[in-house]
């Protein structure tokens, strides 16, 4: 098994890089504008607390009149061009096609950059027989009611060609059952045979191996914001939070 060195750490650096290039696609005439000075007054205000809060970037917003302040870790904030005011919230824009979630949009692609990077043998995989159509990449605590109601239809997933691709998240901390039966699953030699019998409530021995990469995955899921189960983010970085069926997450990935 492949273990990760600091995946936490890696995943706030990606949030950052990911951030910072979406930022950098703007028009050249925004990339040439000097922010510094409100950047330093926001800086100043948020950190005002004692709490340092680095800003990655700011740059005007798709709405007249705002800047967009993205800070280290991939929270949004809209201020006004004089940094006298802002808000924390999301930004919408009104299209033919409906609303759209402007700072989502930008979370999509920081999920998306961060799950790319972890190693797929970290993980366990579900994969199809056939063609590999799409993924998903799930969140799971074997505790919990609704992770075992979306496994029991991973063989339907597969079947439409989506590989389901599994990361521990223990609900209840690194202390509990839960963490160590994820680790008992990701310790096994045949890992995706041990994870569906704990989700059916087979009692197995505890099995807790040192490179298990629970506790990395586990702190990946919180930087990512994830604080329920089951949490699935698709291959193009859209987060689920909740259960769906097999048949709508199809649906969501165009393959039904």
């Amino acid at each position: 098994m492949h273990k990760t060195p600091s995946l936490l750490a890696v995943s706030r650096q990606f949030m950052s890089l990911c951030f910072t290039a979406l930022m950098l696609s703007s028009a050249t005439v925004f990339a040439q504008a000097d922010y510094s000075a409100v950047e330093a007054k926001l800086s100043k205000a948020l950190s005002a607390n004692g709490n340092d809060t680095p800003i990655a970037s700011v740059k005007p917003a798709e709405a007249a009149g705002l800047l967009e302040v993205v800070l280290e870790g991939g929270l949004v904030l809209y201020a006004t061009e004089t940094g006298d005011f802002f808000i924390a919230g999301d930004l919408y824009q009104i299209s033919d096609e409906g609303l759209v979630n402007l700072a989502e949009r930008k979370r999509e692609g920081a999920r998306k950059a961060i799950l790319d990077a972890v190693p797929v043998e970290d993980m366990i995989v579900f994969t199809p027989e056939g063609e590999v159509r799409g993924y998903i990449n799930v969140f799971t605590d074997v505790t919990c009611f609704y992770c075992q109601k979306l496994h029991r239809e991973v063989d339907q997933l597969n079947a439409k060609g989506i590989e389901v691709r599994y990361l521990a998240y223990p609900r209840a901390g690194m202390e509990s059952d839960g963490a160590k039966k994820l680790a008992t699953a990701w310790c096994a030699d045949n890992q995706q045979e041990i994870l569906t019998q704990l989700k059916s409530g087979v009692a197995l021995p505890t099995n807790e191996c040192a490179d298990a990469p629970i506790a990395d995955q586990y702190q990946l899921g919180q930087a990512l914001g994830i604080r329920g189960t089951p949490a699935i983010v698709t291959s193009e970085g859209v987060m689920v939070p909740g259960y769906k069926p097999a048949n709508a997450l199809a649906a969501m990935l165009g393959l039904n």
